[in-house]
């Protein structure tokens, strides 16, 4: 796991090597263990390394193949780099990096590499003879590539934050992107919360030579094409099993102790199931626990470690705690988020008891239909015929509601159909359109249309063809799952110098999930074919007890511990153009007042984002 950044030059004329230098730099949490350099007329390129495959210096980046021809700075794992290396029987390899073999694999492969490796990764490769690099981002968006383009430069980086330092970008917000993010609470892609800034879809690649660009898809979650008898239940939950196991060995590949996150919940449980089933030595497990019992599941989490003897241990946390880092997590941020802030404190703790590489259990619920959102599709699609009602009389029907509630019905009741591109940025969304035009003008009083609904309707087609469960499914992962859950994971452990891997988000697994027909997947219990498929592997105090997590006072929070802290954001973002200002501040009012109409999540959108800006210097 490491930081990747560099600057092309079209001209020629090269660049100010401080400039890459700088770029790197803000990007030494990312990789504290080593930093490198290649500089020439053409490109500058920069890496900072966070040591896990092949610790020696030999597997220091920048790379170069044995030809001298390319030179790659690489960011994240190929997790199954050993067994394509015996396919590469004419490279005389020098490392027992994985970056080695990526190397050698572009060299004989070209593009067609990436259809050979499985793991999560953004890499760039520099062709001395070509002039030409090739950028590339895994199929999941596990790892993220941000980029910079115009006629004179293409300027990429792991992070935000390390492109404005190379100076070529204004430090300027991007308005459409803030649609996306009071929509959803993260940005997607193209944009990013900078103008000019754009983020590399995930399952693509570019190639920019003489200032020409050639961009691909190479995979697409949408698109898939299973061959397999699904009518035999037990084939199915045995393929399944096998795919799990094979996902978690496959994030076991490591030079340095690899841990694991441990809730005492289904996912995290069973990944600590496959790492002792898969593992030669005992799992080391890791659950943060509470004194308070509506926060506390360490009796569950000791349970799982005692079944699959693990070298467990308990971190005792407050919930202050998260108050006294919630600073340093805001910080952390390299792209404004309102979430991820337990992912910050939990995985600086587990950072300083010495890991730095855990497994984590997230995924689960987003392929396994585990969350109430899934239920609800269901719903929907059993009630069609209310869509065949005359308008006015639908909106009747969402009159008597309030609140938040009100304003998701009267939206739901409003599209031409139930079909997933309608629904779900409805059900995902935290300040509904209504809400937009009222406390900013980023919607200009009128309908407008978000990157993630663009987004779902060109994809309609595709997803039409997937199961309904699955439907949901990748909607999560092209909405939610990707542009906060995953973004979030990665900037908040990885400002702690901590790796995370998630094995529900393997592709060979998701490709084969997919393609598994409702009926045998809708759940009888929570995640019930994840669940019967690693029978008996999970204890039943595991799977049948009430879901807990970490459900915190924030509502309190903001109107108590928290409440100086806010206002005074809120104060400040009110006076920024795009705001609405009077509204903004009696929306807060209407807050603290105890309005049960106005969520928490809803101020909070504010506060962050005005705290990333000043922090950032963003105009």
């Amino acid at each position: 796991m490491c930081g990747i950044a560099g600057i092309l030059n079209f001209r020629g004329r090269g660049t100010d090597p401080s400039l890459i230098h700088k770029m790197t730099d803000g990007l030494s949490h990312r990789g504290p263990d080593a930093d490198g350099f290649f500089v020439d007329p053409d490109v500058s390129l920069g890496h900072r390394r966070l040591s896990i495959i092949d610790l020696s210096a030999a597997a220091n980046q920048p790379f170069y193949d044995n030809s001298g021809r390319y030179v790659l700075i690489f960011n994240g794992e190929m997790y199954n780099y050993a067994s394509v290396k015996p396919l590469l029987t004419e490279y005389e390899f020098h490392t027992s990096s994985d970056s080695e073999v990526l190397i050698a694999a572009y060299a004989k492969w070209g593009t067609a590499c990436l259809g050979h490796f499985r793991g999560m990764f953004a890499f760039a490769i520099w062709d001395k003879q070509e002039k030409e690099i090739f950028v590339a981002r895994d199929p999941m968006g596990v790892k993220p590539l941000y980029y910079f383009l115009d006629e004179e430069h293409f300027v990429f980086a792991s992070e935000l934050r390390s492109i404005v330092l190379s100076g070529f970008v204004e430090k300027k917000i991007n308005q459409e992107a803030l649609l996306e993010y009071f929509s959803y609470q993260s940005v997607g892609h193209l944009n990013s919360a900078i103008n000019g800034i754009h983020q590399l879809e995930a399952g693509s690649w570019m190639k920019i030579r003489d200032g020409k660009t050639e961009k691909r898809v190479y995979w697409d979650l949408t698109g898939l094409n299973v061959k397999f008898d699904f009518t035999d239940k037990t084939s199915v939950q045995k393929k399944i099993r096998q795919l799990l196991l094979q996902s978690v060995e496959r994030r076991l590949v490591s030079d340095v102790p690899v841990g694991a996150f441990l809730s005492g919940g289904i996912d995290s449980s069973a990944v600590v199931g496959l790492m002792a089933e898969a593992g030669s030595e005992r799992p080391n497990t890791f659950n943060v626990s509470f004194d308070e019992k509506e926060f506390d599941e360490s009796a569950y989490a000791s349970l799982v470690a005692k079944k699959f003897n693990a070298n467990h241990e308990r971190i005792l946390l407050k919930p202050e705690a998260f108050l006294g880092e919630l600073k340093n997590a805001l910080d952390a941020m390299d792209t404004p988020s309102g979430d991820g802030i337990n992912t910050y404190v939990v995985s600086k703790a587990i950072r300083k008891k010495g890991m730095t590489v855990a497994l984590s259990g997230i995924g689960g619920d987003e392929l396994f239909a585990g969350y109430p959102i899934f239920s609800h599709y269901l719903q929907l699609q059993n009630r069609k015929w209310l869509w065949k009602l005359p308008a006015g009389l639908r909106k009747f029907a969402a009159s008597a509601m309030k609140g938040s509630r009100k304003d998701r019905m009267l939206q739901l009741l409003q599209v031409p159909s139930v079909s997933i591109e309608n629904v779900y940025p409805i059900f995902r969304q935290i300040l509904s359109p209504r809400q937009l035009n009222e406390l900013t003008s980023l919607g200009s009083g009128g309908r407008f249309h978000t990157a993630l609904q663009k987004e779902l309707f060109q994809k309609r087609e595709n997803l039409a063809r997937l199961p309904l469960l699955s439907q949901v499914s990748a909607a999560e992962w092209l909405g939610y799952t990707q542009h906060t859950l995953l973004k979030d994971t990665d900037q908040m452990s990885m400002a702690v110098s901590l790796e995370v891997r998630e094995p529900f988000f393997d592709q060979d697994l998701i490709e084969f999930v997919l393609s598994v027909p409702d009926d045998l997947k809708k759940p009888k219990y929570p995640k019930s074919l994840l669940v019967e498929s690693l029978k008996p592997l999970l204890p039943d105090e595991i799977v049948f007890r009430k879901k807990q997590g970490f459900v915190f006072p924030w509502d309190l929070w903001l109107r108590n511990e928290l409440r100086s802290f806010c206002e005074l954001h809120i104060k400040k973002i009110s006076q920024r153009p795009f705001i609405r200002g009077p509204q903004l501040m009696e929306y807060w009012k209407d807050f603290q007042k105890g309005n049960e109409n106005i969520r928490w999540p809803e101020i909070w959108l504010f506060v962050v984002l005005d705290y990333w800006m000043e922090k950032n210097g963003i105009q």
